[in-house]
């Protein structure tokens, strides 16, 4: 009998903690994190984004998410507001470095090395690597071709015209692409992101090499030194020359496309992220260009052989984007592992599989995902190896140096500023940051 009572007195104190742990569970519910993701609303492969993120909300009821998408500079501005304000979401799309760099370097995302360690070997070294920052601040879902020279061949045909080999050739088109009332080259330019990430830095690794750079961020070399100030040059060049016309400064980002593919240009240049937008649409099963022609009109290429360089054949090459985690979630907490739950799905072999599928990517950082349905220009996108990667300057320099740059190459096309002038704005700037840092 006091065995009894002695239970039932144990029980009876018990019970209640239980009940109230339930409750407590209970009165938390599910847990809300806040998204911030980079995407085009506008685009054909929008429905597959769309469906990425609807399967997620549909397999985790228990996480609810408060989404946020922008695109171009919006969503860049919104970071560094977000940022600034001491707001940032608990996930977030981020850029390795660069576009990325005020993330980094206030330390305001986690370190994802411990909670990337179980997964480690199921990606390639450069997605669990740590970056220029010292720190995994985002798991690379992609390696990416920051420069590439979209060719229009059955155009080229039309206008007597062959494939250029030499800067030279491209230069000797301009006379029949401005009978035809046609560009030779097209950049959407407005951005000023776009010609130094997709040209300038291509024509810098051409030109002065990752070594240059290695140089100035030791202190060996300045920006003014001649191998940044030819690569300045030659952009000024291309607008001299015509090769690329002034108002390429007025083309948004999202114009593009859709005025390469209705035959307004020769070439185009842009990410090889950007063959998604050729390609048939999940959606509405249209194609900006439909198959059919892609194989035996369209090309993906590098630049041809530019005056001066010293390194032949070779491109802008970066890790690829990713998402990243805000580094004030608690460790351990229910909201770091919900937080996780959602990166890990990004990177999962599921939705890598869409995004190769959509043309996102041209490949994915994790181990033995491939798409069986890839269009001609996808696989023409995953064939494109240059000769050597050089480095992205958005990739390498702080946004307080590489801003300098982007403006200067517009001031440059306007005819406001001289490649030298550039130069010197940026030697300057990256002064400053030195003293900063």
């Amino acid at each position: 009998m006091k065995r009894l009572l002695f239970v039932l007195l144990a029980l009876a104190m018990v019970l209640p903690v239980f009940a109230a742990a339930e409750k407590d569970q209970a009165a938390e519910g599910p847990i809300t994190l806040r998204v911030l993701n980079y995407a085009d609303a506008t685009t054909p492969a929008y429905a597959v984004e769309k469906e990425i993120w609807d399967t997620f909300r549909a397999q985790n009821p228990d996480i609810v998410l408060e989404y946020e998408e922008l695109f171009d500079e919006a969503f860049h501005t919104k970071t560094e507001a977000y940022a600034a304000a001491g707001r940032l979401p608990d996930v977030m799309f981020m850029w390795p470095s660069g576009r990325s760099s005020t993330l980094y370097n206030r330390n305001l995302v986690k370190d994802l090395t411990p909670l990337m360690a179980p997964v480690k070997n199921e990606f390639v070294p450069i997605a669990t690597s740590p970056g220029q920052f010292g720190i995994l601040g985002q798991i690379p879902q992609s390696t990416t071709n920051t420069h590439v020279l979209y060719a229009n061949l059955g155009l080229l045909k039309k206008l007597g015209l062959s494939e250029p080999k030499t800067y030279a050739d491209l230069v000797a088109m301009v006379p029949a692409a401005r009978a035809a009332g046609v560009e030779v080259v097209l950049i959407p330019a407005k951005s000023d992101w776009v010609m130094q990430s997709c040209l300038f830095s291509m024509v810098l690794g051409r030109i002065a090499g990752d070594e240059f750079i290695n140089d100035v961020l030791a202190g060996k070399a300045n920006f003014t030194d001649k191998p940044f100030v030819d690569s300045l040059a030659f952009i000024k060049r291309l607008y001299d020359d015509g090769v690329i016309s002034r108002t390429a400064l007025q083309i948004d980002y999202g114009e593009g496309p859709a005025l390469f593919a209705s035959e307004k240009s020769l070439f185009y240049i842009d990410g090889a992220w950007r063959v998604g937008e050729f390609i048939t649409s999940p959606d509405s099963g249209v194609a900006l260009i439909p198959p059919a022609k892609q194989q035996s009109d369209f090309k993906l290429m590098n630049f041809p052989v530019i005056p001066g360089e010293k390194n032949a054949n070779s491109s802008s090459v970066i890790a690829g984007t990713g998402f990243g985690m805000n580094a004030n979630i608690e460790a351990g907490s229910a909201k770091e592992a919900a937080a996780w739950r959602l990166i890990s799905y990004l990177n999962s072999a599921e939705v890598l599989k869409k995004r190769l599928e959509t043309g996102a990517f041209s490949n994915v950082t994790r181990i033995g995902v491939t798409a069986s349905k890839m269009e001609p220009l996808q696989v023409m996108n995953a064939q494109l190896a240059p000769a050597k990667a050089t480095y992205v300057v958005d990739g390498i320099l702080d946004a307080s140096v590489y801003g300098p740059i982007n403006i200067g190459l517009q001031e440059m096309a306007l005819g406001t500023a001289t490649p030298e002038q550039v130069a010197q704005t940026t030697q300057k700037a990256f002064e400053e940051w030195e003293i900063s840092n």
